[in-house]
């Protein structure tokens, strides 16, 4: 099967499989009961059409098993392009115990501003340099990276810290501590480990303007920074993007129109097929 037919393939069987997922349990398992909703409701039902909680109801079934949608599409369309592509996998290694500090002096320097001085900002490839360069006696370091690459096409590894386009800082500082820790083990298990938003919301990247992941990353410089097409195409190959777009907007037409006449119970209406993923 050719590249292009593997990752269409692969992009298709994630969502479909979800959304018939979702789709039998509103029908099926786990339909929207009007009598039931009047009984346990009654206020609601005698305030706000019923149609209301129809759709509530449905959203809350969508949403829960869509929560790591962008996770499993990129072990899948990972698995196809480069052969070896894990979720939730433990790196094992040591790290050497002056490393350990200069990592967390790094990340104190980066959220805490020294009164009377400018605020530091960040540098990734000055950052692990002087990380790298700590040593000191070997400390055993496990690390969870959200995706990992062992790639038969390079042959290289990568890690990757995956997260939704608006994270809170919170969660961008676990991530980059969890990098510095992959890069430095003295075992060089992980060639690259990247921080990975899964889309731009706006638009290019130098346009990128949420604040939080500013304060651990120069998102404009640092190559540790991936954001939407980047990283599709680095575990997809060139163009994983738009074909990951293309395909949910083919998709998508036929579950729209399912939504609408078998759980709905009322016509699609006009311009219905027009919505498209850009």
């Amino acid at each position: 099967m050719q590249r292009d037919s593997k990752i269409k393939e692969a992009i298709r069987d994630v969502i479909q499989v979800l959304m018939d997922r979702v789709m039998k349990r509103v029908l099926e398992t786990d339909p929207f009961v009007v009598e039931k909703h009047h009984a346990s409701k009654p206020l609601y039902a005698a305030l706000v059409p019923d149609e209301i909680f129809k759709g509530s109801h449905f959203e809350r079934r969508f949403v829960t098993p869509f929560g790591n949608v962008w996770e499993r599409l990129a072990v899948s369309v990972g698995n196809a392009y480069h052969g070896k592509c894990l979720r939730g996998y433990d790196v094992r290694g040591t790290i050497g115990q002056k490393s350990l500090q200069r990592i967390q002096e790094v990340l104190n320097r980066l959220e805490h501003n020294e009164k009377g001085k400018p605020r530091v900002e960040p540098d990734w490839d000055e950052e692990l340099a002087y990380i790298k360069a700590g040593g000191g006696k070997p400390i055993p370091t496990t690390v969870t990276c959200d995706i990992f690459i062992e790639s038969s096409l390079t042959g290289l590894n990568y890690a990757f810290e995956l997260k939704a386009p608006l994270p809170n800082s919170d969660q961008t500082k676990v991530s980059k501590e969890k990098m510095f820790k992959l890069l430095a083990m003295n075992e060089h298990p992980v060639d690259f480990a990247y921080y990975a938003l899964v889309y731009n919301p706006y638009g290019k990247k130098e346009d990128y303007a949420w604040p939080f992941p500013k304060r651990w990353f120069d998102t404009r410089k640092d190559s540790s920074f991936l954001i939407g097409d980047e990283f599709w195409d680095l575990i997809g190959g060139p163009g994983t993007y738009q074909e990951f777009i293309c395909e949910i907007n083919k998709i998508g037409v036929g579950y729209r129109e399912r939504i609408y006449r078998e759980y709905l119970g009322i016509e699609p209406p006009t311009g219905f097929d027009k919505i498209k993923l850009m």
